[in-house]
């Protein structure tokens, strides 16, 4: 079946917004639902209303655009601007993204996600190393820089090895998100408040008693 044909943007023509939406909507959908192997550019396309050229004036490969759909999945957790992370205390950061990630962690077909994006490591290692380099690792490098604020001002101790640090909470976040019982938005708050204690950026309520 031969795709559709479509004119030729103008130079400087901006791109539709609604077919990026759109696009970025069925790959996540069709991702979600049967893992890689479903999210063909073809199936992407046909779900988003669009032709297959379109897709690919946007993402050259499948691997691509799905590790950017997959992002599109956080987009309600705010992310902290430059500005902002200078200015304020690693705490009060943690507070202020907590409920956008409890929000998260307990929404419908999140862990599916989760357990696509995983299981994809093995099947379609692009997938993850796109995710991984593009999205991953710049969070990171932010994470890592605030935690080593937090050691220089003495909230963590001197020895803690931060990298260590950052793996343990995201994998007791991962490990919590695919046990059988699903989450709410007050649990999951609980549970990630608790981590973050448990690491050593909360304040302990229990401590003042």
């Amino acid at each position: 079946m031969s795709a559709e044909p479509e004119r030729p943007r103008g130079r400087g023509r901006p791109r539709s917004t609604e077919a990026d939406e759109a696009i970025l909507t069925a790959a996540l959908e069709l991702f979600t639902e049967g893992g890689a192997g479903a999210a063909s550019m073809q199936a992407i396309a046909a779900r988003a209303g669009v032709g297959r050229l379109t897709v690919y004036r946007r993402w050259s490969t499948k691997e691509e655009l799905i590790a950017q759909a997959i992002e599109s999945a956080r987009a309600d957790i705010p992310d902290p601007d430059s500005a902002t992370l200078a200015a304020t205390s690693l705490p009060d950061l943690i507070e202020r993204v907590l409920p956008g990630a409890a929000e998260t962690l307990a929404r419908p077909g999140f862990r599916a996600l989760l357990a696509q994006t995983l299981g994809s490591t093995q099947t379609h290692p692009r997938i993850m190393r796109a995710y991984w380099d593009h999205h991953i690792e710049p969070r990171r490098r932010v994470s890592m820089a605030l935690l080593e604020r937090a050691r220089d001002a003495g909230d963590l101790p001197a020895g803690t090895d931060l990298e260590v640090l950052v793996d343990m909470m995201v994998g007791a976040v991962v490990y919590r998100v695919l046990q059988p019982r699903p989450l709410d938005a007050a649990e999951a708050e609980r549970f990630l408040r608790a981590v973050y204690t448990q690491a050593g950026l909360l304040k302990d309520p229990a401590a003042d008693g």
